[in-house]
């Protein structure tokens, strides 16, 4: 099943992307810049080699891990849900928030359906094409190491080419950009979304709203990239990584 997902066309065409990238700047551009056999040409290369080898080991790993599948045994703490509420009518109602339809079972907080997949995924991000995979509780660190090391070797590339990767460069780092903001607030794409209408209801209401996951930019952070700042480049270090059902929120660390 893992080794399916790389049989798609937006796999291939990536891995042939990478390639074109690669060609171009070693064998063109930095081989005619400064030669192959030059100390300056020969450093620039293995820079970029290694950038590249980290962004396709980032890549299949985020292809190939299980984002997270919710448990058969789950259930809600009803009584957590409700906000500390003892009645038997409010606790059905927060039993009921938590379920999926389609599933017809049980979903922990953070956790959304995916009509591609057909299946409800932990701490869902977004189904993406091009790792044909859902980005969720455990391959999100590749996922976004997968963006950082894009980024990072398609800025290097564009010192050779130019403008030849200048897009690239400028679409993969608005990607990178707009995942650390979402680190930065430990928050999902999909909870970005709910929470403009949740604010804009709360204004409504002459409340104050603040995304219930925010701990702290700090712990936020070690959430998602771990507590060790030597493996937040590594994308399977991800020991840190709880089983997915429940997160820290600011109730609990207040």
């Amino acid at each position: 099943m893992k080794c399916q997902r790389f049989l798609s066309v937006p796999i291939i065409a990536v891995f042939l992307l990478l390639g074109f990238v690669y060609y171009i700047t070693i064998f063109i551009f930095i081989k005619d810049w400064a030669g192959l056999q030059t100390s300056a040409g020969l450093l620039n290369a293995l820079i970029f080699t290694l950038l590249l080898c980290l962004c396709v080991f980032s890549f299949s790993v985020a292809v190939a891990a299980d984002p997270g599948h919710v448990p058969s045994a789950y259930v809600p703490d009803v009584e957590d849900d409700s906000g500390g509420a003892s009645s038997d009518q409010e606790l059905k109602k927060a039993a009921e928030r938590r379920q999926c339809d389609k599933c017809s079972a049980y979903k922990p907080p953070r956790a959304h359906h995916c009509k591609v997949c057909r299946r409800c995924v932990l701490r869902m991000d977004h189904h993406c094409l091009w790792i044909n995979n859902c980005v969720g509780h455990w391959n999100y660190k590749a996922f976004f190491l997968l963006v950082f090391y894009a980024t990072s070797g398609s800025i290097y590339s564009m010192v050779f080419c130019g403008t030849v990767v200048l897009a690239l460069s400028l679409i993969l780092g608005t990607l990178l950009g707009w995942h650390i903001y979402l680190i930065i607030h430990n928050m999902t794409t999909i909870e970005y979304h709910e929470g403009i209408r949740a604010a804009w209801l709360a204004k409504k209401s002459g409340l104050s709203y603040r995304h219930p996951f925010d701990v702290g930019v700090y712990k936020n952070i070690s959430l998602v990239l771990g507590s060790n700042m030597l493996t937040w480049l590594c994308p399977t270090a991800i020991s840190h990584l709880k089983d997915g059902t429940s997160f820290p929120t600011i109730r609990h660390t207040s």
